[in-house]
């Protein structure tokens, strides 16, 4: 005699998925309606616009709309790939992401460690909030301090002047555009980006500090055998999801910094594409640009992804 299990669901067809499907929405509405808002911003802003990658492929014409310009197939991204100004666009993309991983990310887990080790709780608590507060000042105010102290007479000038620099104003030099790009950028990210670290800091179980010191572990060797493994996976997404982005450098800042004198190392895909589609009009070309920058970002990501799954079993899917 077969039994059957009280457990057991029947078969997934159109009638009974109808039937979970009006259950689930009748019983957790409000979840769903609270959700709503969101679900819609992405559609509309997000997946709706996705219509418009086509242009890529097209000799588009504003009159003639997506659907009506003439399809050229692959002839903007090889004017793309032929264009003098490639392998300069693809270096300073590649350099500015490189320098901005090497420095902007393990920094603020290191700001996250020491400031978990600070008893002083008021102390502790001034720290990040002046740490936080650099990121709520606006881009253009970041820059043009930078234009301030960067200028011929300007701070940062005169103590690259006490340091043998005979360049002039560092501001319009290209040699100092990464420095004061990347410098500028952790100077305003590093209380905001410490605050997840800070975060999965807190979750750690304090028993195993305990722990950790009865059998005589020092700071030291608690946060190499304790911290450290503790805060591991989310410092593993997090470097994932930042590899995802090594092509995605924004032209907001870049724009408002370069000039004619930095677009030897300034100069990246994001501030190209505007220059192509914005100023000049060119919506095919920008386009095709465009997808090809997040194709190459997508394979980054699902590589590293791929390769810390296989590695540590840690993945964001």
């Amino acid at each position: 005699m077969s039994t059957v299990s009280i457990n057991e669901q029947p078969p997934l067809n159109k009638k009974t998925f109808g039937q979970r499907l009006k259950l689930e929405l009748k019983n957790h509405w409000q979840i769903y309606l609270m959700a709503l808002p969101v679900v819609v911003y992405f559609l509309v802003f997000n997946y709706a616009p996705m219509v418009g990658i086509v242009m890529g492929f097209q000799k588009f014409n504003i009159r003639k709309g997506i659907f009506g310009s003439p399809w050229v197939g692959f002839d903007q991204f090889i004017q793309f790939f032929n264009t003098p100004s490639f392998w300069r666009l693809i270096r300073n993309t590649l350099l500015i992401s490189f320098y901005g991983l090497l420095f902007s990310f393990p920094l603020p887990i290191v700001f996250a460690l020491c400031l978990n080790e600070v008893r002083n709780t008021k102390f502790k608590k001034a720290v990040q909030t002046i740490s936080y507060l650099p990121y709520f000042i606006s881009v253009v105010v970041v820059v043009s301090i930078l234009y301030d102290f960067g200028k011929s007479n300007g701070l940062i000038t005169q103590i690259a002047n006490s340091f043998g620099w005979t360049g002039g104003a560092v501001i319009s030099s290209p040699k100092w555009f990464r420095t004061l790009y990347i410098g500028s950028n952790l100077w305003q990210h590093l209380g905001y980006n410490s605050i997840i670290f800070i975060s999965a800091l807190a979750a750690i179980d304090p028993t195993l500090y305990e722990a950790a010191r009865i059998d005589g572990a020092n700071r030291w060797q608690q946060t190499l055998h304790v911290t450290l493994p503790g805060i591991a996976s989310t410092i593993v997404v997090l470097l994932i999801l930042r590899l995802g982005q090594i092509m995605g450098v924004g032209y907001e800042k870049i724009i408002l910094m370069y000039g004619p004198s930095t677009y030897d190392t300034a100069d990246v895909i994001a501030s190209y594409v505007y220059r192509m589609g914005i100023i000049d009009g060119n919506y095919s070309y920008s386009t095709a640009i465009n997808l090809f920058n997040s194709i190459i970002n997508l394979i980054v990501l699902w590589t590293a992804n791929f390769i810390s799954r296989k590695v540590n079993e840690t993945s964001i899917w």
